[in-house]
């Protein structure tokens, strides 16, 4: 886990400023969840304490947890031993995953006693504990018995000892020589997992961005490395130690193109090169309250918007394999031609005919040299009402073909629109988002009207940004609210931009008026192209023109549109832009 013992001690020293305040509040937000409001001189501090084995963590949050109205049990334990007590310490022993705050509280009896909160960062193993001053346990966020670990129960009223612990170095202390001894004496295997053995409170991309430096991105093995590469892995080891210890850290988030978090550290991160964006933050908290808070709100959004993925995707392959049948059909229209054919031969040979004739015989006087021509009949009729046969065949072609073409057609413009929910779905980060979505859906009779008509929350305002020159850029959230904006919002001298022949959200320059700079439309180009299908492209065509030049067409869709007089610019989505103009 990214969350180590190393970046648990930078997170220790950003609290160290708490000690000496006292508890306000505590709030258990949830099951595995505590924020404790901590009073000092500074003012107010939230600090936030999970036991989630998939987001355990320790740190100062500005967000607003929740209040439950009845708290847990946990909790009020907590606010009996806990309240109004003084922080007086935070210690880490050596970089093991666990922090333990020691605070100054008075029990029942009015007797001053030191109360200890240990905040175990294990993964899986994860848990607060409250530990009284005879270092016996009171109780524990999560219980521990002999079922669920014979090794370490954790249980009220029995002795508080450590996790198991491997005897691996701390490399704040570890001497050059040690490490190299140690290095020789392992088995074989890649650099960085040898360092993972080797050092305690280290992370894999730690690791693994120690192993990128020494090798220059050449892959290591353990047993192997020397010279110049043993003397880059020593140095970054060191410098590490020197940031960590001086608090000059570089706090680093690694996300893919398509927006998704991957990882953390407490080191700038080189190893992803091209593959991956990283964002640099000013403080260890910072960074485990945007990671945790962004990945959780990603999960949580993916969680409520499931069902109209599965909607969209089943209506879209239904769409699909209908449109496929129709384009068979389609080309079998294509044979009307041989049906008049048919027809006008065996009325020009009905002479020579009778029922009961399987097949025709005949020249093709439609041809060059009139060359002969077989024609299948129907024995049961008459030579009569096969040529009947034939040009009703001809003309259901007719009538076919022109009622395929406006079918496909038809197929294909929804196809489209639902194609752009899914994108604005994609890109749905609040639950409101969700909700129009969903009302957009239900009117368009893609959703069963609900049972119970409750008013629908009020829909957000569009996105808003900010150029360089100062110019106001809106973007649409969905479907309706590109109508809104294009169609209602936008003055005909405003610059209407979207994405070339791919979904997207529509993009208005407020232009009062003026003509923008072109770096004001390129921002908006690249606004227009990050807000859209073609996020994770290079060089997106993004088409602009004056509002003006933007119609609806009767009947469209949501968010269909037809311009022209337009110009077209080419742009990379760049997520450092969209962040900084962002208001």
């Amino acid at each position: 886990m990214a969350l180590d013992g190393a970046f648990l001690y930078a997170v220790k020293n950003e609290l160290l400023p708490l000690v000496g305040g006292r508890v306000e509040k505590i709030f258990q937000p949830s099951r595995e969840e505590i924020v404790i409001f901590i009073r000092t001189r500074q003012g107010s501090k939230k600090l936030y304490i999970s036991a989630n084995a998939g987001s355990a963590r320790i740190h100062l949050t500005e967000k607003q947890p929740d209040n439950p109205q009845v708290p847990p049990m946990f909790c009020m334990l907590m606010r009996k031993r806990l309240g109004s007590g003084k922080l007086t310490a935070i210690r880490q022993d050596g970089l093991e995953r666990i922090l333990f705050l020691d605070f100054e509280c008075i029990n029942e009896l009015g007797d001053m006693v030191t109360v200890t909160i240990a905040c175990e960062i294990m993964g899986r193993c994860s848990n607060l504990i409250i530990i009284d001053e005879n270092g016996k346990i009171i109780d524990s966020i999560k219980r521990v018995d002999e079922e669920m670990s014979r090794e370490r129960m954790v249980l009220p009223g029995m002795k508080y000892t450590l996790p198991p612990r491997d005897d691996r170095m701390n490399f704040l202390l570890a001497q050059p020589d040690e490490i190299v001894e140690r290095l020789r004496s392992m088995n074989p295997m890649e650099l960085s997992k040898a360092l993972i053995r080797i050092f305690e409170g280290i992370s894999p991309i730690l690791a693994r961005e120690w192993a990128f430096f020494a090798g220059r991105g050449i892959y290591l093995q353990s047993d192997t490395i020397e010279g110049d590469f043993l003397d880059r892995l020593l140095y970054i080891i060191k410098k590490t130690a020197q940031q960590l210890t001086l608090g000059e850290c570089c706090f680093s988030v690694a996300s893919t193109k398509e927006g998704m978090l991957k990882d953390f550290s407490f080191i700038r991160l080189n190893q992803f090169g091209n593959l991956m964006l990283t964002k640099e933050l000013t403080t260890a908290s910072e960074v485990l309250d945007y990671f945790y808070c962004e990945r959780d709100r990603a999960v949580r959004t993916k969680q409520r918007a499931n069902d109209l993925f599965k909607l969209l995707v089943n209506l879209t392959e239904r769409i699909s394999r209908r449109i496929l049948a129709q384009r068979e059909e389609l080309a079998t229209c294509a044979e009307k031609e041989h049906f008049k054919l048919c027809g006008d031969i065996i009325s020009a040979n009905m002479y020579s005919m009778k029922k009961g004739d399987s097949t025709l015989n005949a020249d093709n006087f439609y041809e060059e040299g009139c060359p002969k021509i077989t024609i299948e009949l129907d024995t049961r009729k008459t030579p009569s009402q096969n040529a009947q046969y034939y040009y009703n065949e001809y003309k259901k072609c007719i009538k076919a073909e022109s009622v395929l073409a406006v079918q496909i057609e038809k197929g294909e413009e929804e196809l489209q629109y639902l194609d752009s929910v899914f994108d604005a779905l994609t890109r749905a980060d609040s639950e409101n988002d969700i909700i129009q979505l969903r009302l957009e859906l239900r009117e368009q009779g893609y959703i069963k009207s609900a049972a119970n008509k409750t008013k629908p929350p009020k829909a957000l305002p569009p996105l808003e940004y900010k150029s360089s020159d100062g110019y106001t850029i809106l973007v649409g959230r969905n479907n309706h609210q590109n109508d809104q904006l294009t169609m209602k919002f936008a003055e005909k001298s405003d610059i209407w931009l979207h994405t070339q022949s791919i979904t997207g959200s529509h993009v208005i320059i407020v232009t009062d008026g003026a003509a923008p700079p072109d770096r004001t439309i390129e921002e908006a180009a690249i606004i227009a192209a990050y807000n859209s299908k073609g996020r994770g492209s290079n060089l997106v065509p993004v088409d602009y023109c004056l509002a003006k030049y933007v119609k609806k067409p009767s009947g469209a869709k949501p968010g269909k549109v037809i311009f022209t007089n337009y110009k077209t610019a080419f742009v990379t989505p760049n997520e450092e832009i969209i962040n900084k103009l962002k208001v």
